[in-house]
């Protein structure tokens, strides 16, 4: 099951799905009905797993739609299955068990209950059982571990009560990779599919290539004297005679305002320093070491150019976060462009 949520992690939810499911995806997980909904209106038919929560006034998108939902508080499956009783056909849904994320899910004494109580609504059909690893990229194991270990106990549970579940899934990229116990019947790789990880080095992991790249060209190149300033505030100060290239991409692109003064891009292959604040829209690079640099001159923020490469866990680390905030940031409205090999 291909996770697509966030636009397909800033990748284009539309043709990442087609392309997953030419290649043999049979399921795509979104977070919110309206990325399902989304995804339907484009003519996909394969089965939708809706993440997040869901809500009494998405029923109606979810029933028309044909989304499954994850449903991981106990009201919510009462509800739920009052609404859908009268469709001829039960609703598919997945429970989503609380093993130590913290985070949404049915604790171990909620899914006792409802098993145990015989309640569980005609209406709804149990097709799936999850959890989430909160630290399949840990240091160490044991964590994860125990999460299995409690998803496996409240697996029994679920099978005792006499529910047959044909799609049990635990592993996210993570766990996919690091513990085969939790691969169960369906795992639900996200980041690994855009050719990035977060995995420890001391874990052997696939050999990932990042599909994504991010080019911008050369608007305009001026000429700034020393002791002249760029960009907002006045943070970068020219100490010899400068050549600075404005690029028009900015923050509200999704190039983070922390790559002020820190970051670099591409051009003619060489890494060309960002100057000053990134702007909303703008953003200056010193070209000054880099000879015959032009307007219109391809600039490369995320991929390759020649010999040298910029990459999403690069800029991650330029900026203290992770490759999955750096490629979700993208915005969906910077047009994406796909190349079929």
């Amino acid at each position: 099951m291909a996770v697509v949520k966030a636009n397909a992690y800033g990748h284009g939810a539309i043709e990442t799905s087609r392309t997953l499911i030419q290649h043999g995806v049979t399921r795509l997980a979104v977070f919110s009905t309206e990325e399902g909904v989304a995804l339907r209106q484009t003519g996909i038919t394969v089965p939708i797993i809706v993440l997040g929560p869901i809500f009494q006034e998405q029923f109606g998108d979810l029933f028309a739609h044909q989304l499954t939902p994850v449903v991981s508080d106990p009201s919510m499956v009462t509800v739920l299955g009052q609404a859908a009783a009268s469709r001829e056909v039960a609703h598919s849904v997945h429970l989503k068990i609380e093993t130590g994320m913290g985070r949404l899910g049915l604790t171990q004494n909620e899914l006792a209950a409802l098993i145990r109580s015989h309640k569980f609504p005609p209406s709804l059909r149990l097709e799936g059982l999850m959890t989430h690893l909160a630290d399949a990229d840990g240091s160490t194991p044991d964590t994860t571990e125990e999460q299995i270990r409690r998803f496996n106990t409240a697996l029994k549970l679920v099978l005792e009560g006499g529910f047959q579940v044909p799609l049990i899934h635990v592993s996210n990229s993570g766990g996919a990779v690091r513990f085969p116990s939790a691969h169960f019947t369906l795992v639900r790789p996200g980041i690994m599919l855009y050719g990035y990880h977060t995995l420890p080095d001391t874990v052997t992991v696939p050999d990932l290539k990042p599909v994504l790249s991010l080019k911008t060209h050369i608007a305009q190149i001026r000429t700034i004297q020393p002791g002249e300033t760029v960009s907002y505030n006045g943070t970068f100060t020219a100490k010899c005679l400068t050549r600075i290239a404005v690029l028009p991409v900015g923050y509200a692109g999704g190039l983070s305002r922390r790559l002020s003064n820190r970051g670099y891009v591409l051009i003619r292959g060489q890494r060309a320093p960002i100057a000053g604040l990134v702007c909303m829209d703008m953003v200056m690079v010193d070209v000054t070491a880099i000879p015959a640099v032009a307007v219109g001159d391809e600039t490369v923020l995320i991929g390759q150019q020649e010999n040298e490469q910029i990459t999403a866990h690069d800029i991650a680390e330029w900026t203290g976060t992770i490759s999955y905030e750096v490629l979700c940031a993208i915005s969906p409205q910077i047009p994406r462009l796909y190349h079929s090999s």
